[in-house]
């Protein structure tokens, strides 16, 4: 018995990197997959169906069961094309992993709009379309698992990535809320921030001697676990994965302090002069 076995699960963006691992992973573990991707260039341009196409091939070669979808993540028609694939072929939509993304990295005054409009519609109205299409289908079933993508980027920030690091930060909010609404459905919603070397960061030198340690397939476990009933009912939390290095984010508030004069109300001038008690902890 795999982990999967008899699941539908969705992965998009599973043409190439993270996602190809994932979904490799997920149908060796008994899931049927929806293989999505448009088969666009890293910054979001053109289509071919090659990429699904292949990876579905691979997946059948190997004795499971795949079908390939070349419908975009960013438009809500596509999202529900991509869902109704997976409920149409499997009766069903069990797994969602919302993988698919572009990039367009530019500094935030050389940036423009059209450019930052693309990242956001593809990684955080992607993920936003794709989890309300799975989520009405896994509210009837009362069970589902959906695990979203988000970034050290969007978590920490990174220089010359605003409009990705904002679209994955919308995605923590994304997988934080939904995570609080749907939990009483049955339905988990995790997020992976992860470190790998993959064609859309293939051209950073700090992938250039560490590709081995840092790989697609050292993220996938990460999903399958997520995807699976280990994952138990944790949800709302965000794994990060790094080659052999897991680990988990966590928004820390600092302890703060009072102000017990003057109606709790704090000047400019007393935030400056008390500024390390405020932050401290």
């Amino acid at each position: 018995m795999g982990l999967l076995d008899g699941k539908s699960a969705v992965v998009t963006g599973a043409g190439h990197g993270i996602g190809r691992a994932t979904a490799l992973l997920f149908a060796r573990e008994g899931a049927r997959v929806v293989v999505n991707d448009v088969g666009a260039s890293r910054t979001g341009e053109g289509g071919e169906h090659a990429a699904a196409d292949a990876v579905v091939a691979e997946i059948r070669a190997a004795g499971g069961t795949a079908l390939a979808s070349y419908d975009s993540v960013a438009t809500p028609a596509g999202a529900k094309a991509i869902i109704d694939a997976a409920v149409r072929a499997h009766g069903s939509v069990d797994v969602l992993v919302n993988n698919a993304g572009i990039l367009r990295d530019k500094t935030l005054l050389k940036l423009e709009p059209a450019d930052w409009q693309a990242v956001l519609d593809v990684h955080l109205t992607g993920s936003f379309l794709c989890t309300q299409a799975a989520a009405v289908h896994m509210k009837e079933q009362k069970s589902g698992r959906i695990v979203n993508t988000t970034s050290v980027s969007g978590l920490l920030g990174n220089f010359g990535q605003s409009n990705y690091a904002a679209a994955k930060a919308g995605i923590y909010g994304l997988t934080r809320t939904a995570s609080i609404e749907l939990q009483r459905y049955g339905i988990t919603v995790n997020a992976v921030a992860p470190i790998a070397k993959t064609r859309m960061t293939d051209d950073l030198p700090m992938f250039a001697k560490i590709a081995d340690t840092l790989s697609p397939e050292h993220v996938a476990p990460a999903h399958l676990f997520l995807a699976s009933e280990l994952c138990g009912e944790r949800t709302g939390i965000v794994l990060a994965v790094a080659g052999a290095r897991m680990s988990v984010y966590k928004v820390v508030e600092s302890a703060g302090r009072f102000k017990e004069t003057d109606g709790g109300i704090w000047t400019a001038e007393e935030i400056e002069q008390h500024f390390d008690a405020i932050a401290k902890g």
